[in-house]
């Protein structure tokens, strides 16, 4: 029933404590990305919620309730997630109302928000009456790769688990277990996110992309014109293109640790920016992105110059 991830196992079994020992909260902030596995955890959590017999590996996978959640068929679990690029009020307000109808299954009711940093202001706000008066036996999961973009009356009431993040090494173990790696792949961990959405990369023509990307980058900073690879970029790329590019730019600093500190200052500005037009793209990605790039090698060249 679940995916084998073995940092989120202390989490669920915190969890299951909380459940045996009627503590559980009705409303939990999951604050993990889903590259590390947020939405699995959250996922989870609602199962072993649902669960009759719940223990500290989480749902036992048996009984009735969790044969519904398997089959996707659990009547009182309810899921909701961005509409386009936002959560809107429209779908909180659906889900307050099923909220308040009796659990068919005759358990809790229990609602999981992926990546809830999407809720725009009035679905915040649709929601915030249920965070605060949530009726008997309901449960509110909502998961987020970007906690601090929430708005704090939401994250203010919720509960939070402890969780631990795998360091380097633990993930090149975890992911040499699922691929059969030929080298350190950790570089692009900041890119996707988590080793999640890493494995998923290698299994697919992804990884490789992201390492022409950089390859790219790197001559293209070099000789002060942008690559002709970049020319043929297609539109779903660019994010990651941007991401690999900050990277790139962190990467400089840390091999140029004696260079002109003011010239390191710049160059650390250089990055936010590039991470600052990566989030703007994000909302509005109809603009000129091979100006982008071009401003950005023009930008280096002039910093790395002034040596």
């Amino acid at each position: 029933m679940m995916v084998n991830i073995p940092w989120l196992t202390p989490v669920i079994a915190q969890f299951s404590q909380q459940l045996t020992t009627g503590l559980q909260g009705h409303a939990y902030l999951v604050g993990m990305h889903q590259g590390y596995g947020g939405v699995e955890l959250a996922q989870a959590l609602a199962y072993t919620a649902l669960c009759q017999h719940p223990s500290s590996q989480g749902p036992c996978g048996h009984c009735k309730p969790c044969q519904l959640t398997l089959a996707g068929t659990h009547p009182d679990f309810y899921q909701v997630e961005a509409d386009g690029n936002q959560i809107k009020v429209d779908q909180i307000r659906d889900l307050c109302q099923r909220l308040t109808s009796t659990a068919q299954q005759g358990g809790k009711r229990v609602a999981m928000i992926k990546n809830c940093e999407r809720l725009n202001v009035a679905a915040a706000n649709a929601l915030l009456k249920t965070l605060e008066e949530p009726g008997q036996q309901t449960l509110l999961l909502l998961q987020s790769d970007t906690p601090s973009r929430l708005m704090a009356t939401i994250s203010s009431r919720c509960q939070r688990l402890h969780f631990k993040l795998p360091i380097a090494q633990e993930v090149q173990a975890w992911l040499s277990e699922h691929y059969e790696l030929s080298g350190d792949v950790s570089w692009c961990l900041p890119v996707m996110g988590g080793p999640i959405e890493l494995l998923a990369a290698l299994q697919s023509q992804r990884y490789a992309e992201l390492l022409q990307l950089r390859k790219d980058w790197i001559q293209s900073l070099s000789s002060g014109h942008l690559c002709a690879n970049f020319t043929h970029i297609e539109q779903k790329q660019v994010s990651d293109a941007l991401k690999v590019l900050y990277l790139v730019l962190r990467q400089k600093l840390v091999k140029q640790k004696n260079a002109d500190a003011l010239v390191n200052v710049k160059i650390t500005r250089l990055a936010a920016q590039v991470m600052a037009r990566y989030h703007e793209l994000n909302m509005m990605p109809n603009v000129n992105v091979m100006a982008i790039f071009q401003s950005f090698i023009l930008e280096y060249q002039s910093l790395t110059q002034e040596q």
